[in-house]
């Protein structure tokens, strides 16, 4: 017989009954009806129940040892009373008689137990990992996670891309995000970055004469830590074509997630393939974001020109209009009828968001005919009501908001209303994985805090305008080969096109403010593999913990993560980030200074 198990805890079934088998893991829990002492046997696979008799040699043993002990148990197989059977177990009809008992490993008090599903606070949770990970739920999850990656590669294979690993000590490049630095021993007073995506690497790969690459690669960015972001690292599915438009992206892509998303998605309803295109511009005006969540029903309606009208007298509105201003509109279905109370909460509830307010009318009907109720009804003309109306594609009995301000900010407020209407209202189908892809980024965007052009995406993506018009177009008005692949709320992946032209790259550089030389200074390796024949190529990167967080249903990455760290991008159960010793420093020429306070 094996040294340690004939069976897993999972294995043992009737036909089993009559049988000696051998079994190891955790005790998980323990149940003493004083003549007999039942307790949980658990291992990866799953559970199976042991029961021993107070007349057993091995009882006193059985009764002192704590939960989470690791024990081998022998014994017979039995068939337990119908009224004992467990019918949520595969193993519940049947339980291990023990006959020998030995402990492998014994615990000490646990800081939290494993049994259950409780909450626990954070910093215990991620100080005592291992033991987090023995839970039921989060043990699942890594699970999920190592399947997803696994069907991912496969796929990838199967449709002809290779596997290649690319450079993790490297030099930094504006990926948007503050780099990690590694000095070097070597040469003192120089730093190697942590890739923030193997972006270029990928890139001359394509240029090396490789057509379809693909690694799951880990990323380092010295972000702050959210909900939907690990702080310091995360892991994505890194890809690349030649030869490919868009279009072709797109086509790869979907069938894969498509599939990926059945598989897992626990039977909630998938979008059909080809995905729905929406053009960053559109997004913002219906969605207010460009992550929108399309399982809410809702549209954002941009209302400025019925504001403008002269049988509107809303003059606050009118005065942000003049001033540069929009004024957007949410619809709310149905909820004409709700108290004073659900209006005034919502208008609050946006101050507190950072909005001016949030002003709203009722709408219902006389003789056939639409009329605005509530504080700003009054204001508008029964033909503005109604043009209103016609444009929110609004009906009797609904409630329309509206956010005034400058368009960003304009914009943001009516996202954030949409996505609260969405949940509120029960609008959001949380049974569903809508995907669609965002298109046609602008490629640069204007820094108010720097008071300059600077890039809004990828620097090396591929521009929509030619080189020859390049120089004479306005850079706010040049959009990009770029998308985003999005689901439920969730930016799942960023891609491009690249840009394979070395000229038309130092224009796009130089329009942010890069002369040519710092362009080959800072991406020497880059343009020069550039200037040697580059072929078209795009690709993207779809980010692994946020696809496995929700195809999980979690609301937070760091329960799909085997050692995450904190929000404080710290490591609790490593004790990381910790002090070097002095003879580290020495070694890399470095001298801490002490912060002045």
């Amino acid at each position: 017989m094996h040294k340690y198990r004939t069976h897993t805890c999972s294995e043992i079934s009737k036909k089993n009954s009559g049988s000696t088998v051998k079994l190891s893991g955790w005790i998980h829990r323990k149940r003493d009806h004083g003549n007999l002492l039942f307790f949980d046997l658990r291992d990866h696979f799953g559970l199976t129940q042991c029961v021993i008799e107070n007349s057993n040699s091995f009882f006193k043993t059985v009764e002192k040892i704590k939960p989470e002990s690791v024990v081998c148990v022998s014994g017979e197989v039995v068939d337990r009373s119908s009224d004992t059977v467990n019918k949520d177990l595969f193993t519940g009809e049947v339980e291990v008689k023990v006959s020998s008992f030995e402990i492998l490993s014994e615990s000490k008090d646990l800081p939290m137990p494993v049994f259950g599903e409780q909450e626990y606070p954070e910093e215990t949770r991620l100080k005592y990992r291992f033991l987090d990970l023995r839970r039921e739920e989060m043990h699942e999850n890594i699970v999920l996670r190592s399947k997803v990656i696994s069907f991912l590669r496969n796929k990838m294979i199967s449709d002809g891309f290779l596997e290649f690993q690319t450079p993790i000590l490297t030099a930094s490049s504006p990926e948007g995000a503050r780099d990690f630095l590694v000095p070097s021993r070597m040469h003192p007073g120089k730093f190697y970055a942590l890739p923030q995506a193997p972006q270029q690497f990928k890139q001359m790969v394509m240029i090396s004469g490789f057509d379809k690459y693909f690694q799951i690669a880990p990323c380092f960015r010295d972000e702050d830590g959210r909900a939907d972001r690990s702080p310091g690292e995360h892991y994505q599915l890194d890809m690349e074509m030649s030869f490919v438009e868009q279009e072709d992206v797109f086509k790869v892509v979907e069938p894969i997630f498509f599939k990926l998303f059945t598989e897992f998605g626990k039977n909630k309803t998938v979008s059909k393939t080809p995905f729905r295109k929406i053009t960053y511009k559109t997004s913002m005006l219906k969605y207010g974001t460009d992550k929108p969540d399309l399982r809410n029903p809702i549209e954002i309606f941009d209302v400025t020109e019925v504001i403008k009208r002269k049988d509107v007298k809303l003059d606050i509105f009118k005065k942000l209009i003049a001033k540069g201003g929009v004024v957007r509109a949410i619809p709310a279905p149905n909820t004409s009828s709700k108290p004073r109370s659900f209006f005034d909460g919502y208008n609050n509830w946006a101050k507190e968001e950072g909005a001016k307010g949030l002003g709203y009318i009722l709408l219902e009907k006389n003789n056939g005919k639409f009329i605005g109720k509530g504080p700003i009804g009054k204001f508008f003309s029964e033909k503005a009501i109604g043009e209103l109306a016609k444009i929110c594609k609004a009906k009797e009995n609904d409630a329309i908001f509206f956010s005034s301000d400058e368009l960003k900010e304009a914009e943001r407020i009516s996202g954030i209303v949409r996505q609260k209407l969405g949940k509120e209202l029960n609008l959001t189908n949380d049974k569903k994985f809508e995907f669609c892809w965002i298109t046609d980024y602008p490629m640069y965007q204007y820094d108010e805090k720097e008071k300059k052009i600077d890039f809004s995406h990828n620097p090396f993506s591929m521009p929509q305008v030619n080189s020859k018009d390049f120089d004479k177009t306005d850079p706010l008005s040049i959009l990009a080969y770029q998308y985003d692949l999005v689901c439920n709320g969730y930016e799942i992946s960023s891609g491009a096109i690249r840009n394979h032209l070395p000229d038309l790259m130092y224009k796009v550089f130089f329009k942010a403010g890069y002369s040519k030389d710092e362009v080959n200074n800072k991406f020497e390796g880059m343009i020069k593999a550039l200037s040697y024949g580059a072929p078209p190529h795009g690709g993207m990167a779809p980010g692994i913990d946020r696809i496995v967080m929700l195809l999980a249903g979690k609301n937070n990455i760091r329960e799909v993560t085997l050692f995450p760290m904190n929000q404080n991008a710290q490591d609790l159960l490593m004790g990381s980030p910790s002090k070097p010793s002095e003879l580290q420093l020495k070694e890399l020429n470095i001298k801490i200074l002490e912060k002045k306070k």
